[in-house]
């Protein structure tokens, strides 16, 4: 899979296709052809030629100004995270070239905090590589341990999925945050190596791939259907840390005093709880 050809026009094309005539206010009559908005349609909006937008959406002129992308993306309704890619997508904007490893090390100073938090937390790389996890975070997900893939576990391994019972969410966030991260650096042969192994293995990643939606993947709730504890909620946060470009610190915590830190505490004094301790906690 290779997007660099014209990556500007693919998430032109993507974006605008899922605005429809309503959510700009145009009259929607009769059967369309393709799904959102017509070339024209935006082109007319933007205040711009519909050749000249064509052109753009063919990858025939790589390098539009500032003023025509602002009202492009004011037509797509799109958010900052989705602007500032269309931005990162032209011609003038200086591409990554630095030559990343495929194996990155997390800084020795990462290391000892990771093994210091008493909270399941693990180290990723732009690519969602596990690249360091502690005992707690392997005991609540045996999957996040050191050479395992996130994007593979979560949209190949049916193992990984039942785990997570909001696995929809997961797909659409996990996907959304690799545009973000990527960026504009879309000849990276390891980027490459992996969407394309993604696409052509998973349905559902064809499907949230083609959307090109880009977000930032922040703080939240993820919950998990444990074979241990049953459902259990827990509090995640992502803090960039020091090292190879990319390099996430991510930490699960309970709200204090809950059923959840109960079965986390469960987990974290033995993997493997007594089995009528099992079932008072699923009964919690």
């Amino acid at each position: 899979m290779h997007e660099s050809t014209n990556a500007l026009g693919e998430f032109l094309r993507a974006r605008r296709e899922l605005v429809t005539p309503g959510h700009v206010g145009i009259p929607d009559g009769g059967v369309r052809r393709v799904p959102g908005l017509r070339r024209e349609e935006v082109a007319m909006l933007a205040g711009i030629s519909a050749d000249y937008y064509l052109r753009l959406e063919r990858g025939r002129d790589r390098n539009p100004s500032r003023q025509v992308l602002d009202s492009i993306a004011r037509v797509l309704q799109l958010d900052d995270d989705h602007r500032a890619h269309l931005l990162s997508l032209v011609a003038e904007t200086p591409r990554q070239r630095r030559p990343l490893p495929r194996t990155q090390a997390p800084p020795t100073g990462a290391l000892k905090l990771l093994d210091s938090i008493v909270q399941p937390a693990f180290i990723e790389n732009r690519y969602f590589d596990v690249l360091a996890s502690n005992p707690l975070m392997r005991a609540v997900d045996p999957q996040l341990t050191v050479g395992r893939n996130q994007l593979r576990d979560l949209f190949l391994d049916s193992g990984g999925q039942s785990l997570y019972p909001e696995w929809q969410n997961a797909t659409e966030c996990l996907v959304a945050n690799l545009r973000h991260t990527v960026g504009n650096d879309v000849d990276d042969p390891r980027f490459i190596e992996l969407t394309g192994e993604l696409t052509l293995a998973s349905p559902r990643f064809r499907e949230l791939w083609a959307r090109h939606e880009v977000r930032r993947q922040s703080g939240g709730e993820m919950r998990f259907d444990h074979p241990e504890v049953g459902d259990l909620t827990l509090n995640r946060e992502r803090m960039s840390i020091d090292g190879p470009d990319g390099l996430m610190l991510v930490v699960f915590h309970p709200d204090a005093g809950s059923h959840d830190a109960e079965k986390l505490a469960l987990l974290a004094s033995s993997s493997t709880p007594p089995s009528h301790l099992r079932g008072a906690l699923r009964r919690a």
